[in-house]
């Protein structure tokens, strides 16, 4: 059996949420399966070991993703001549594209659709290719990959698609996440707060992010309370920073909103760890991987009530409504006053982490496959 993977998602060299997922389910799903052979479709560029093992090969194929254009260019010409000429048993795709013309059977990972409930985030062009295209790939697709039970619900309701068509293989969480012991938590502090407890953010600064509230609902948490705590965010800043800058720019507690810029992973790990809590708020979340990876390191979680979090978050965080600035600070002041909560949150934080493993995305991610290989033969 022959399954090629489109893994244009890996063409950076610094992963992304996405690009985790890919690397953490594709090397255990390889790894289980020696029996099957799997063609990884990359760029050129691509030289990460993360799937060197015995049954797999590797094809560079033209061009590298980066303009809706090119997008077509590949999906509707190269990529069907690529199947035509291999004929593997199904084509994955991780970053959902599919190709309309091809005959191969296909399962593309669908993350979130937020890109329906938000266009105005994304460039025009961007805007034009997924609103038109995904809602096609997902009713040509054999089955769909997802990865919580909201996105599953929200891809099925607003495409009119059989929900049964649609798996959700959740996530897991990174294994370099950990409690830090009191010394590592000190130097950290010392290191980016002077010392200080933080707030902490960690995410791309897309607007769905809603980093303006964060900082307004940061700034009246401290004009109302006698803390001297910080706000940290990590994250590289792609889109406009224009709300961001006008959030921060008012704010009288600048000087104590700290924008690191994106981290490694040992200095997330550490900042992280070291975190007073971790306030999450994003607007939407197709699944909100922060989260989990702050049960892992026993951190305190605030994070939305929307979306896919509290289904991810269950009873181990503070839920707020992040369209309300003064419910987040209220959920910061929740966090500052009560040291019982603190600790019960992160009591309950280790139980709810335990639902969250690769090696079990791993497992239902190959079921998904299993699935559209027995469709195919019906």
């Amino acid at each position: 059996m022959k399954i090629a993977i489109n893994c244009w998602v890996l063409r950076n060299k610094q992963l992304d949420g996405i690009g985790y997922f890919t690397v953490n389910t594709l090397s255990r799903v390889i790894k289980n399966h020696p029996e099957t052979q799997f063609m990884i479709l990359c760029d050129k560029k691509f030289t990460e070991t993360y799937f060197d093992f015995p049954n797999v090969s590797k094809h560079f194929i033209f061009p590298a993703l980066r303009h809706p254009v090119l997008y077509v260019l590949y999906m509707e010409l190269v990529l069907p001549f690529f199947l035509k000429k291999h004929q593997p048993d199904l084509l994955v795709s991780m970053e959902g594209f599919l190709s309309l013309l091809s005959g191969t059977p296909q399962m593309p990972v669908v993350y979130d659709i937020n890109f329906e409930h938000q266009p105005q985030d994304l460039k025009w062009q961007n805007r034009l290719y997924f609103r038109f295209f995904f809602k096609r790939f997902v009713r040509k697709a054999t089955r769909v990959a997802t990865i919580s039970n909201y996105s599953k619900q929200d891809i099925a309701s607003f495409y009119k698609v059989n929900p049964d068509k649609i798996d959700n293989v959740s996530c897991g969480i990174n294994s370099n996440f950990s409690p830090l012991g009191t010394n590592e938590i000190t130097a950290t502090r010392l290191q980016y707060t002077n010392g200080k407890p933080y707030f902490f953010f960690v995410g791309s600064m897309h607007p769905r992010k809603n980093i303006q509230r964060l900082i307004e609902a940061f700034t009246l948490f401290r004009q109302t309370t006698a803390s001297d705590h910080k706000l940290v965010l990590a994250g590289a800043i792609w889109w406009s920073k224009s709300t961001i800058e006008e959030a921060y720019s008012k704010s009288p507690f600048k000087d104590d909103i700290i924008f690191t810029g994106r981290l490694a992973e040992e200095d997330l790990k550490k900042l992280l760890g070291s975190a007073f809590a971790l306030s999450f708020v994003p607007i939407f979340e197709g699944f909100g991987l922060p989260i989990v990876e702050a049960f892992q390191s026993e951190v305190p979680v605030l994070c939305s009530n929307t979306t896919s979090m509290p289904e991810v978050a269950g009873n181990a965080a503070i839920l707020v409504n992040p369209f309300d600035t003064n419910a987040i600070t209220s959920g910061m002041k929740e966090l500052y006053e009560n040291d019982k909560l603190r600790s019960e949150l992160v009591q309950r934080g280790r139980l709810q982490k335990e639902k969250f493993t690769w090696n079990n995305t791993a497992v239902l991610f190959w079921a998904s496959i299993v699935q559209c290989l027995k469709a195919d033969l019906r």
